[in-house]
Order: structure tokens, then C-alpha cells, then sequence
């Protein structure tokens, strides 16, 4: 838990992934897209990956990954993030963390 709760807050946008998950790359296109470039981190690559999957659980994922922190804050999976995104409220939430090109 607390690995996960120190790279979650090491960048504004941070998406835990899974390197073989087509909906971990599709959240990451959508936030490309957006203007924003977040820290993927991929759990599969990690040798505490499982520990890390388990401690996303705990913390409310519906699904282990992708799992997506805004500002340190758990967001959710897929669904919450097409949810924010389809109201409105994603660009919101991203931008303080645009890049500004």
C-alpha cells in the first residue's frame, strides 16, 4: 500500500497499468490526448506488482488496473474515467497538470 501511495503521488496524473491491458492503453491514449502526459507505472513489470494489484483493491479499484490518480487522489478504472470524462468533469480535474505547449 505504501508503494503505491508514494508513486501515486510522485506525479499530478499517475496510472497504474498492466503492460498486455488494452483498456490501460486506451485511459492512457484518452489523457495523451487531453494534453497530459502521466506517469505510467506497469504492475506485470514490478516484482511487487501482486502486493501493489491487492493494495489498489483495498483502496476502492473496481478493477486492479488501469487505476488512475489525479493530485494523489484515487479517480477509479475505466469507467469512472469515461464517466468524469463523458460529464465534463475530466478536463476539470487535468488542468492544473496540462501541458502547456
Amino acid at each position: 500500500m505504501d508503494k503505491v501511495m508514494r508513486l501515486a503521488s510522485e506525479k499530478g496524473v499517475v496510472i497504474f497499468t498492466k503492460s498486455s491491458c488494452c483498456l490501460c492503453y486506451a485511459v492512457n491514449i484518452l489523457f495523451q490526448e487531453l494534453g497530459i502526459r502521466p506517469m505510467v507505472h506497469e504492475i506485470d513489470q514490478d516484482p511487487e506488482g501482486r502486493d501493489m494489484e491487492k493494495a489498489l483493491l483495498r483502496l476502492g479499484c473496481t478493477a486492479p488496473v488501469p487505476a488512475v490518480f489525479i493530485g494523489g487522489k484515487l479517480m477509479g478504472s475505466t469507467n469512472e474515467i469515461m464517466s468524469l470524462h463523458l460529464s465534463g468533469s475530466l478536463t476539470q480535474l487535468l488542468k492544473p497538470y496540462q501541458s502547456r505547449s
